[in-house]
C-alpha cells in the first residue's frame, strides 16, 4: 500500500478528512520553502503537494504563477525539487506528491523522472496538463516505480473521461472545483456536491478537491462531500508576505492548523462542527 492510500485509509477510519497543502519549491528561495513545508507538516497537513515552478503554468492562477516566478528568479532548478524531497523525507513519513507540467517529465523521460522522484523519497506525480486518456505511459512508469499517478477530473468531465481517470489513477483523484485556474474564491460553486457525487459513481479513488478552497469554513463545507481538500493559493499568498523564513513558517503554520481543525471530527474540530460525513470509497 502506498503512503497516500494508507493516509486516506487511516483518516477515513476515524472520520477525518485529508488536508493536502501546496507550495512551490524554491519560493522565494529553497530554505524558506523548506521552512514553510516543515511548518505545514508540523501543523496538521496530511500530505504535501510540491510544485515544480514552470514558465508557462496553464492551470495556475495569479498567486501560484507569482510563486513560480519568484522561485525561477531565485534560480530554481530541478535538483532543488529532489533536494527538498530528500530533506522532508528524512524528517517525515507524510506523503509527498510532485505537481509538475508534462514538459519537465518528457525532458527527463517518464521512467527517468519518476525514478528520480522515487529515489529522493517522493510518492506521487500530479500532472495537470496531461489528460487521463493520454497518461497511460506515465501512469505505467509510476506503477513500475511504486509511485501513485494522480489524475484530474473537472465539472466538465464526461463519464468516459472519469472512467479513464479511474483506469490510470491511484492514490486519489484530484477534483477541480471549477473550470478555470487555481486561486482563492469567495464562494464554492453550488454545483460542487452534484459534481462530486458524479465522481463518486465513476471513480473508485478518494476524492480530494482543489482550486478555490482557501478558508477553514470552505474546507469544512467541501469535506462533507469529499475525502480531502487541497489548499494552494491561500498558503502561497502567506509565503508571499515575506519577512524571512521564521515569519513565513509562522503564518503558514497558523493557517494550516486552522484548516486542519475544520477537517477533524467533533469534538476535536475546534469550530464545533459535525464530523464531515461521506461514504468511504475503496482505497487502492
Amino acid at each position: 500500500m502506498t503512503r497516500l492510500a494508507a493516509m486516506f485509509e487511516r483518516l477515513m477510519a476515524r472520520g477525518e478528512r485529508a488536508l493536502i497543502a501546496y507550495l512551490a519549491v524554491g519560493d522565494p528561495d529553497l530554505p524558506t520553502s523548506l521552512a514553510a513545508a516543515r511548518a505545514m507538516l508540523a501543523n496538521g497537513a496530511d500530505a504535501l503537494e510540491l510544485g515544480v515552478p514552470y514558465s508557462d503554468p496553464l492551470a495556475d492562477g495569479p498567486a501560484i504563477q507569482a510563486a513560480g516566478q519568484r522561485a525561477l528568479a531565485a534560480g530554481f532548478r530541478l535538483g532543488w525539487l529532489f533536494e527538498a524531497i530528500r530533506a522532508l523525507r528524512a524528517e517525515s513519513d507524510a506523503p509527498l506528491a510532485v505537481m509538475t507540467y508534462v514538459n519537465p517529465v518528457l525532458q527527463a523521460g517518464p521512467d527517468g523522472f519518476v525514478e528520480q522522484v522515487r529515489d529522493a523519497g517522493g510518492d506521487a506525480l500530479i500532472v495537470p496538463d496531461l489528460p487521463a486518456d493520454e497518461a497511460t505511459e506515465l501512469a505505467a512508469a509510476c506503477r513500475r516505480a511504486g509511485l501513485d499517478f494522480v489524475p484530474f477530473v473537472a465539472p466538465t468531465s464526461t463519464p468516459e473521461r472519469m472512467a479513464a481517470a479511474d483506469a490510470v489513477g491511484s492514490g486519489f483523484v484530484y477534483c477541480v472545483s471549477v473550470t478555470g485556474v487555481t486561486g482563492a474564491r469567495a464562494e464554492m460553486p453550488a454545483e460542487l456536491p452534484e459534481f462530486l457525487e458524479r465522481v463518486r459513481r465513476h471513480v473508485r479513488l478518494p476524492r480530494a478537491v482543489g482550486f478555490g478552497v482557501s478558508r477553514p469554513e470552505q474546507a469544512r463545507a467541501v469535506a462533507v462531500h469529499a475525502e480531502g481538500v487541497i489548499v494552494g493559493s491561500a498558503l502561497v499568498e502567506r509565503i508571499a508576505e515575506g519577512g524571512g523564513a521564521a515569519a513565513v513558517a509562522a503564518r503558514v503554520g497558523a493557517h494550516v492548523a486552522a484548516l486542519k481543525a475544520a477537517l477533524r471530527p467533533a469534538p476535536e474540530n475546534s469550530a464545533g462542527a459535525a464530523a464531515p460525513p461521506g461514504e468511504a470509497p475503496a482505497v487502492s
